[in-house]
């Protein structure tokens, strides 16, 4: 069976209001004298959900979404842990902050020295800071959380831990409001990469089994056993993480603060398989986003709105009040609040999304900046002279090893050869080819098209200051 890519949902829903940028037309219930936040950010998830009518069952998240809002059409900024991450902190896009690629190891890529980060931001304005789980950005000093608990240690996968270290956290701060990341390893792959960390139960967590026959094959992949038995395994990773998210959500009740805490959930890319994480095709950024908002008039909404993680911090901002610091030259964030839409399933204004890539692993370079339209996608790839490199995970991987084994595999629709040697420009009609296989960029009938979106997408980079556009360096590499 393959899955239907898109979710095209009915309009119509009531406004909901919350205070801040909403019209003064729009009806608001009393917001809550305290503004806390939960963020909480998963590992590698690509849109699979229970409530989407996927075949993981994660009843938690479908919870959320009935108690919140679901976007539908919601997009990291970056395929690319530790960029799309450092995204989430800074309200930047990557080529921006400096986080090119992975801080880890040998890796090593980091914040620019001056970027200010959301807990520095937030803890300025008198807010507890805390992170649970994984960070994966540099330098730590820069993100300057009070407190780290349970750190991230990879082939751990007690999700339980983590959601009761939390809850003590929440409980201790009294009437200071605080700003909490639980930030989960799930569902990255483990050490040994066909297992996801599925190795045990823990003592609050029983494994959630899979069979090969139950899962649903994604339109980037192929259908093979190989395939199958990896997702299979990628499935018990999400609903042991989704454990995790009900356990902490508890806790966030027990504690006392559900009705003051903005809880928003999402994932920093793709799914970790061929053709979507460390790709800026739809598949690898375009990913679950659940945010609940005390006061809330209208409860299970789906929205179609457009919308990036650079939308991130400019709503967590627009939540608590707090003002990003002036003086920077890439001020104001380039994003905005969401904070306004959520009452909405089809806001006007939302119809499109930057993405931007440079690295993975540090020989992993692949430079492409993207804009992507209700109706299009246009990528342009700064060095196609190079082949596409595979973040070593993935390529280690059962379904990489399957689809490599296989005469004549395609990844989907797409050709082996396609997807590792790519044009200079991409242009999709999305309409007609929501899998993103039909380069229209050498078509005269879209040569207005192709125009267009460059010229939108070269608008961008300048005003992002994109340190590969020409100009924006000067002769001995310092930004103009």
């Amino acid at each position: 069976m393959k899955i239907n890519r898109r979710e095209f949902l009915g309009a119509g829903l009531a406004a909901l209001a919350v205070e801040m940028s909403v019209p003064a037309a729009a009806k608001v219930s009393p917001p809550p004298r305290r503004r806390n936040v939960l963020l909480i950010v998963s590992d590698d998830h690509g849109y699979d959900l229970g409530c989407t009518g996927g075949k993981v069952r994660t009843p938690a998240l479908d919870a959320l979404a009935r108690e919140g809002v679901l976007f539908t059409d919601a997009y990291a900024s970056v395929s690319s842990c530790s960029s799309s991450r450092a995204t989430l902190y800074t309200g930047l896009y990557s080529h921006t902050n400096g986080m090119y690629g992975l801080s880890h190891d040998v890796h090593n890529f980091s914040l620019l020295d001056d970027v200010k980060t959301l807990p520095w931001m937030l803890k300025q304005s008198g807010y507890a800071t805390a992170l649970v789980g994984k960070l994966h950005v540099k330098p730590e000093a820069l993100l300057a959380y009070d407190a780290w608990l349970e750190p991230e240690r990879p082939l751990v996968r007690d999700v339980a831990v983590m959601g009761h270290a939390a809850g003590r956290w929440m409980r201790e701060q009294g009437d200071k409001p605080f700003f909490l990341t639980v930030a989960y390893s799930d569902p990255h792959r483990a050490g040994d990469v066909s297992n996801f960390g599925n190795t045990r139960d823990w003592p609050e967590v029983k494994r959630e089994r899979y069979q090969p026959s139950d899962v649903v094959i994604p339109s980037h992949l192929p259908d093979l056993p190989g395939v199958r038995a990896d997702l299979a395994e990628y499935y018990e990773a999400v609903s042991r993480m989704d454990t995790g998210l009900a356990i902490l959500l508890h806790e966030l009740r027990e504690s006392g603060h559900e009705d003051d805490t903005l809880v928003i959930y999402l994932s920093d890319n793709g799914r970790p398989f061929p053709g979507a994480k460390d790709n800026l095709y739809y598949e690898g950024i375009h990913l679950p986003l659940i945010v609940r908002a005390p006061g809330a008039l209208k409860r299970g909404l789906r929205n179609r709105g457009m919308v990036s993680w650079i939308d991130i911090t400019p709503t967590i901002l627009d939540w608590t009040g707090v003002t990003p610091p002036n003086g920077y030259h890439y001020l104001p964030l380039p994003g905005r609040s969401i904070l306004p839409i959520l009452g909405e399933a089809d806001p006007k204004g939302w119809d499109e999304v930057f993405a931007t890539h440079s690295f993975h692993e540090i020989d992993q370079y692949y430079p492409t900046r993207s804009l992507r339209t209700r109706k299009y996608s246009y990528f342009l790839n700064l060095k196609p002279e190079l082949e596409v490199p595979i973040a070593s995970d993935v390529a280690l991987s059962p379904s990489w090893k399957a689809i490599t084994a296989t005469p004549g595999a395609k990844l989907g629709k797409r050709t082996l050869d396609a997807f590792h040697h790519r044009s200079a420009e991409e242009l999709y009609d999305l309409t007609v080819d929501p899998d993103e296989v039909v380069n229209l960029a050498g078509d005269k009938k879209y040569a207005a098209v192709l125009a267009d979106l460059r010229r939108q997408l070269d608008s961008w980079r300048t005003k992002t200051r994109d340190p590969w556009q020409k100009g924006v360096t000067d002769p001995f590499g310092r930004a103009r």
